[in-house]
């Protein structure tokens, strides 16, 4: 694609920001914790919104034994074949920066299991910081993931010290970390939501700005597709609970952000084995 629609990134940033600041203060809702669905089970309360958060831990448990068993593997090559073989496979399954912002993602995802469940056992918003936590930082480590991922095909980029990419990492993590504690102190939902909407936009562009393989772009845009999904049912709780009779929005909302993950998830770990 033309380089000059490698600012178009810049464009959005500065679109997203300043509609934010325009905006003003958004505040979560009164109601926020009433969810639809609050039939218990076996002494679990929520327990549809309680158990189907399982779907993030069985993610986040397959990756990373995935992530295990790769690991293990690549150290036995890595035995086995010098550095210098420029024509060696091994190459291919080296870690690098992107892919320990992959295992944060990870992290992430099973740390979204325990801390949604936490909070949908008993909701409230001392809880509601720890469902929170984990999705700002999966959402920041995979953008700072793709990023480097993307910029690694550019000659001027592939020389630069890990360093920089390393530092990019952090200072996503950092930012979530902040629109999380911005959230609990001041009731502010700009940083927290500014995040999300930026994961959704920058990482498909991202990978159209710059050679990505075809593959790993539907990938993306299908797992983009089903966030967008779940954030819909999200909305749609009751409503869909009323429809379908035994299932509400919410609890859908956690199998499709799961299973968006899921794909990523694999895609990663495809491509390494």
């Amino acid at each position: 694609m033309n380089k000059q629609w490698r600012i178009l990134p810049t464009i959005l940033v500065t679109i997203c920001v300043l509609a934010m600041l325009m905006h003003g203060v958004i505040l979560q809702y009164e109601d926020y914790h009433q969810f639809a669905d609050t039939r218990r089970y076996f002494a679990i309360p929520n327990t549809m919104d309680v158990l189907s958060n399982m779907a993030f831990g069985l993610t986040g448990l397959v990756g990373l034994l995935a992530t295990y068993v790769l690991f293990r593997k690549s150290n036995r090559q890595v035995q086995h074949v010098s550095q210098t073989s420029a024509n060696s496979k091994t190459h291919t399954h080296r870690w690098q920066v992107k892919d320990f912002a992959y295992l944060i993602f990870l992290l992430s995802i099973l740390m979204t299991c325990f801390g949604s469940a936490y909070y949908h056992w008993a909701p409230d918003d001392g809880r509601l910081f720890w469902d929170r936590l984990p999705i700002a930082l999966a959402c920041a480590s995979l953008m700072a993931a793709v990023r480097i991922e993307v910029l690694q095909t550019l000659e001027t980029q592939k020389n630069r010290p890990p360093i920089f990419a390393i530092a990019h990492v952090f200072i996503m993590l950092l930012f979530a970390m902040f629109s999380v504690l911005w959230w609990q102190y001041t009731g502010d939902l700009r940083p927290y939501l500014g995040l999300q909407l930026l994961a959704i936009l920058l990482i498909p562009v991202w990978q159209h700005l710059y050679p990505t393989a075809r593959r790993t772009r539907w990938v993306f845009l299908c797992a983009v597709c089903l966030y967008v999904c779940a954030k819909a049912t999200e909305i749609f709780d009751a409503e869909i609970l009323y429809l379908t009779g035994f299932i509400s929005g919410h609890t859908i909302k956690h199998l499709l952000a799961s299973a968006a993950a899921g794909l990523i998830c694999w895609n990663w770990l495809r491509a390494k084995f």
